[in-house]
């Protein structure tokens, strides 16, 4: 652990979804594993690319217009090997908020379509990632002593960062700034360690996938504590889980004890659709078709915030609204139907955890590349543009031909032959066009909210369909 640092980090988007989406901030501040600081914060904007149109609500949110990345940023290229060579250097544990589920996902589809290796900034010589905001969940929900916690306006508890630095008396005056957001995490972080440094201390441990295999497994299954965003607030996020069956990719599917399963066997499947439609989860990977919450999938490499069943003594049965008694009986009903953990399995096999995309940018979790490709996709990254003009190495996988002309075109437009070009430019405005009615829809929302802004987006909307420059 002497060797390793913190690099907590943040990012802001042009939209919510990172396979369509793009990196339009990133910022950050490496530690030390005491969470002090090491060297200057890195705060940079990424050239938005012009095949894609942000979400007007995304950037009244961030304040970073189009215009903004196009004049002080970094191209994705120039971005993506600065942060392979600078950033996530052997031995960096990346860290921030929400930054599993989301910055995180974001990071890997930039990779990949700027090819580079989508996972080893994540396992690779000793680098690993964590993420502060499960840590905050699990600690509300279990060691709350000595913190204030935020609530909506309608009593709900939430965990929001800009209402819990603001509580704690932590300084964040711009949230949903990457930079500011960074500082607010690191400020979280100390806090929580400070207030109660066995359960971080515990739970940083835990970040190791096999250290999780450990507790929650299929050889010895037992009940465990499990903190997700996927579960009641009211609960504070938090219950009690067992290992059903296998899931996807060596995860493992968890029931929520807080059911009686002979119960849920009773509601028809409408009334189970319904729940879903209801908490608008149906978009969420991991979840059993009509039985989420009940049943979701725990992914071992996600950071899961779990602990044993020990952490419960003193008072932890009250604090996440759980009856012992009540769990017991709800396991032993669980034990007397294996044929229910069989159907969950069949039916989470039946689910892709992504559907396959009509685009190669959106196809990373579409298969893993073989050595081959590896090899030339290598090549590609490491080209210098001149290089790029005459270069078409002899892909295996059908993902790559046309990812490495949109790659050039993104980056290095002048490196396009004149066929190229037109294929490019076909391929970037039907993709515009597929985007431009949700845009436009948003903007007229925007500009009655912020004129600049809105201009400032009707000015960027207009440029791409220009074909005079």
């Amino acid at each position: 652990m002497k060797n390793n640092t913190f690099f907590f980090y943040d990012l802001e988007t042009s939209g919510l979804n990172p396979r369509a989406d793009r990196i339009m901030q990133f910022a950050g501040q490496r530690t030390t594993i005491d969470l002090e600081p090491v060297g200057e914060p890195v705060n940079i904007l990424v050239k938005i690319t012009d095949d894609a149109l942000p979400s007007p609500s995304a950037i009244m949110v961030t304040k970073i217009t189009p215009q903004q990345t196009l004049t002080d940023g970094m191209s994705e290229a120039e971005f993506c090997r600065y942060i392979m060579e600078e950033i996530f250097v052997p031995g960096t544990i990346a860290v921030g908020y929400n930054t599993v589920r989301f910055d995180d996902e974001f990071m890997r589809a930039l990779l990949w379509r700027n090819f580079y290796d989508a996972y080893e900034w994540e396992w690779k010589d000793g680098r690993s990632r964590w993420d502060v905001l499960d840590v905050v969940r699990l600690t509300r929900a279990l060691r709350p002593e000595g913190i204030n916690w935020p609530f909506t306006e309608d009593g709900r508890a939430t965990n929001r960062l800009e209402l819990l630095t603001k509580l704690n008396g932590v300084s964040h005056e711009h949230a949903h700034d990457a930079l500011s957001d960074v500082f607010a995490t690191i400020a979280v972080a100390k806090m929580i360690r400070e207030k109660q440094p066995k359960l971080f201390n515990y739970l940083f441990k835990m970040r190791n996938k096999n250290e999780i295999k450990k507790l929650i497994n299929l050889d010895n299954k037992q009940p465990f504590v499990y903190a997700s965003g996927r579960y009641p607030s009211e609960f504070n996020k938090t219950t009690i889980a067992f290992p059903l069956t296998s899931g996807r990719n060596g995860n493992v599917l968890v029931y929520d004890l807080h059911y009686n399963l002979e119960e849920i066997w009773q509601m028809t499947s409408s009334e189970r659709g319904h729940r879903e439609n209801r908490a608008g989860e149906e978009k969420a990977t991991g979840l059993v078709r009509g039985f989420f919450p009940i049943v979701k999938e725990l992914c071992f490499n996600k950071c899961p915030a779990v602990a044993p069943m020990s952490v419960l003594d003193n008072g932890g049965w009250e604090k996440i609204g759980l009856d012992k008694i009540k769990v017991e009986k709800n396991l032993e009903i669980l034990l007397k139907h294996p044929e229910f953990a069989e159907r969950m399995r069949e039916d989470i096999e039946d689910k892709p955890e992504f559907p396959r995309a009509a685009e190669p940018e959106a196809a990373l979790y579409d298969g893993f590349l073989n050595e081959s490709d590896r090899v030339k996709v290598s090549a590609v990254r490491n080209a210098e543009p001149d290089r790029l003009v005459d270069f078409h190495p002899d892909f295996h996988d059908e993902r790559l031909a046309p990812l490495l002309l949109h790659y050039k075109g993104r980056n290095y437009p002048e490196t396009l032959s004149e066929s190229e070009s037109v294929e490019y430019e076909t391929y970037r405005r039907e993709r515009l066009e597929c985007q431009a009615p949700k845009f436009l829809a948003e903007l007229e929302r925007v500009y009655r909210q912020d004129e600049y802004i809105g201009e400032e987006l009707k000015l960027y909307f207009e440029s791409l369909f220009d074909t005079d420059d």
